[in-house]
């Protein structure tokens, strides 16, 4: 079972995080964190990467339904969104599949927000 989505985008890098960012507002999702992956490892490594952002996504309603559901599970939460210049210079967008990452976790009644929330990160990247 794939663990996320993927879509290449036929734009800018910081075009498509725009995109990204608006898709995930449409379908009710607010970004808590931007990290840029690859200005982090040049100043704590001093190493060159691509062009490379986790978004962190949040759903309030769905992050309340889950954590009434399971206590722990802020500890897979916001659900993370990727927007990233592969090698070959495209650009693509990913996020991750809650419904494959909650089966660690045997809760009935988290598994059914996660397919909610797996709806919805569905239509974000098929939206772009």
């Amino acid at each position: 079972m794939a663990y996320y989505f993927a879509k290449a985008l036929g734009t800018p890098f910081e075009e498509a995080v725009a995109r990204v960012t608006g898709a995930l507002k449409e379908q009710g999702f607010g970004v808590l964190t931007r990290i840029d992956v690859q200005a982090t490892l040049k100043e704590k490594l001093g190493v060159d990467f691509r062009r490379y952002v986790i978004l962190g996504a949040c759903n309030p309603p769905s992050a309340y339904e889950a954590l009434q559901a399971e206590d722990k599970i802020g500890l897979m939460l916001p659900c993370n969104v990727i927007v990233q210049e592969r090698p070959d210079g495209a650009v693509e967008a990913a996020a991750i599949d809650p419904v494959a990452s909650m089966q660690a976790i045997d809760n009935p009644g988290l598994a059914q927000v996660a397919e909610r929330v797996q709806d919805k990160l569905k239509a974000v990247i098929d939206s772009l």
